[in-house]
This record gives C-alpha cells, structure tokens and sequence, in this order.
C-alpha cells in the first residue's frame, strides 16, 4: 500500500500508465502471489475432499471395490506426473533418483508405505463408513507427528501441543460416537481405517523430507505413485473389475484420478511457491469441511451436534499446529 499510495499524488499520470505501474509493483505482485498460493491451496483442498465424497458414491453406490480403485488412481496420476516432468525438464530429471541404491530403496519404502498406505487405509475408512468421517480421522496424522516428534528430540510437548492432542482425541471421541460414549456411530473398521490412515499420513509427511529437497516433490511423488498402484496391481489387479458399470461411474473415476489426485496434488504443492507450509497446513481444512458439506447435502450423510464438534475440535487442531510450526521456523 505504501508503494500505491506514493504514487497516486502525480496528477499527470495516465490511468493507463498508473495501472501498468501499480502491477509491476513489487507490493502488489507480492500480494498476488500470495493470493494466487491462497486460492491454489484452497482448492486442492476442495478437490482432494470431493474426491472422496465421489469415491463413497462409487463404493456404497457402484460397488468398486476400494483396492483396485486406489491401484487406478496411483498408477494413472504417476504415469501422468513423470510423462509431465519427462517433457518439461528431459527424461534425465525422471530417473535421476534411481541412480543412487539409497534413495531407490527410500523411494520404494515410500512409496509402498507412506503413499500407497495412506491412500488405501483412507478409501478403505469411506468405504465402510464415510467421506466426511474418513477425511477428518485421516486430519489426526499430525498428533501422531508430534508424538514422534517429542519421542525423536527427547523433550515434551508445548502447552499448546498438549491442548491440541487433548482436542484430537475428544474431537475423535465424538465424531466416532456422535456423543454417545457406550456404541459407535460408525462402523468400527471406519474407525480402524481412518486411524491407520492418520498413523500413514504421519509417515508420509515425515519420511521423504531429504528426498524432496534432493530431488523435487514431483518427481518423488510421481514415482512414489507409480510404485504404489503397482504394489496394489499384485493384490488387486486393474483387470480383475467388480462393480456397476455406467457412465456416471466412469466419469466419477475420471474426477478422481485428474481432479482428486493429479490436479489437486499439481495446484497444492505449486502454492508452496507463494506461502508457507504453516499456511498450507491451515487451509487444507478445506478438504474436510468440503467432504463433509458434500457428504451431508449430496449423499444425506447423518451427523449430529457432536459428531460437528467433534469434527471442528479435529479442525482446530490442526490449525493449533499449524501455528506452532510458524513459530519454531
């Protein structure tokens, strides 16, 4: 604003002319990339939790079964990735990291746990449950962060960290109860695949860091896919399809590989150009308030005050962390 505001008493200046200056100020361009990151963000989020209200639809609806799903899913978007990475940098920067028998196997390891993991526990818990439920158990990855965390560097948690974890587990409690302590308002094995999905999602953040310093996020990614939906091809095969074949199914498959994987990946790593990863982490609340509006007007999904605020405890929590992360940076 100071930059605009130095300008504007030049009664000679053109319109036009003031217009072309005030874009090219480093103020202004700034806060259009910061903008730009914001909106890039945001909508990943918004896809990555439509793609799971589309991917209850096409198991509890379609009957797809969730394995060969999550092998299309992986090995279509890793193709797509590596063929964008090969055309854009040469197909050296592809295979760069298969040079190195250390970054191969962490590569591996990677991809079979961390990527492959955490897209099969997370369809496996829509699959008995729902989107909006999966989608925010998969949100308590990062307590299991901090947990490790605390353990690797030997010190206790922060007051605020403790808060945060406390809010998780009654954010848990009531979501999976819907406030009713003695049963379960979903299905145990949601349960058990939303809280597997957060323990994978945690090593999934956590495992790669030198790998994507060392060799790119797309290019980890792309082949941490493609060695995924691979491992998932060994146990469910692409070819071996169940399930009801229409149109609209197949279109909802389309969405979720293009739009729910590979677009949605693209646009939330590309705004790590323009914010930080503290801001990321607090708008990519956007996929679990997305599941679950979705969930709740499209699919007529039940959830109660306390499974809400349950949810919104989850929610609150990551942007508790998310905060501290700013902090110690």
């Amino acid at each position: 604003m100071e930059y605009v505001q130095s300008n504007m008493h030049v009664d000679s200046q053109e319109p036009g002319n003031m217009v072309t200056e005030l874009k090219s100020s480093p103020v202004a361009g700034k806060k259009f990339d910061h903008f730009k990151g914001l909106s890039m963000v945001l909508l990943g989020a918004v896809l990555w939790g439509v793609s799971g209200t589309a991917a209850q639809v096409l198991f509890q609806h379609d009957g797809f079964d969730a394995g060969w799903l999550v092998c299309v899913r992986m090995s279509i978007a890793g193709v797509l990735l590596l063929a964008g990475i090969s055309m854009k940098s040469g197909p050296m920067r592809s295979i760069a990291v298969w040079k190195d028998k250390r970054d191969a196997l962490r590569i591996v390891l990677f991809g079979i746990i961390g990527l492959l993991g955490v897209q099969y526990s997370y369809f496996a818990s829509i699959r008995y449950g729902n989107a909006a439920t999966g989608t925010m158990l998969q949100y308590m990855g990062p307590i299991f962060i901090t947990g490790y965390l605390a353990l690797r560097q030997r010190r206790l948690p922060s007051i605020s960290q403790c808060v945060a974890v406390f809010l998780a587990l009654a954010g848990a409690l009531l979501l999976v109860t819907n406030g009713d302590v003695r049963s379960f308002s979903v299905a145990p094995l949601a349960v058990f695949w939303g809280l597997v999905s957060a323990m994978t999602l945690a090593f999934y953040s956590l495992y790669p860091q030198s790998l994507l310093r060392k060799y790119g996020a797309a290019t980890i990614v792309g082949w941490a896919m493609l060695i995924g939906g691979i491992g998932m091809a060994c146990i469910t095969p692409p070819w071996h399809f169940t399930g009801h074949s229409s149109f609209g199914a197949w279109w909802l498959v389309c969405f979720v590989v293009l739009f729910g994987t590979l677009i949605a990946f693209y646009v939330y790593m590309s705004s790590l150009k323009y914010i930080s990863p503290s801001e990321a982490s607090l708008l990519s609340c956007g996929e679990p308030l997305s599941a679950s509006i979705i969930a709740v007007a499209c699919l007529h999904v039940q959830m109660g005050l306390p499974a809400i605020i349950g949810g919104l405890c989850i929610l609150v929590t990551v942007a508790i962390l998310a905060l501290n992360r700013r902090k110690d940076r």
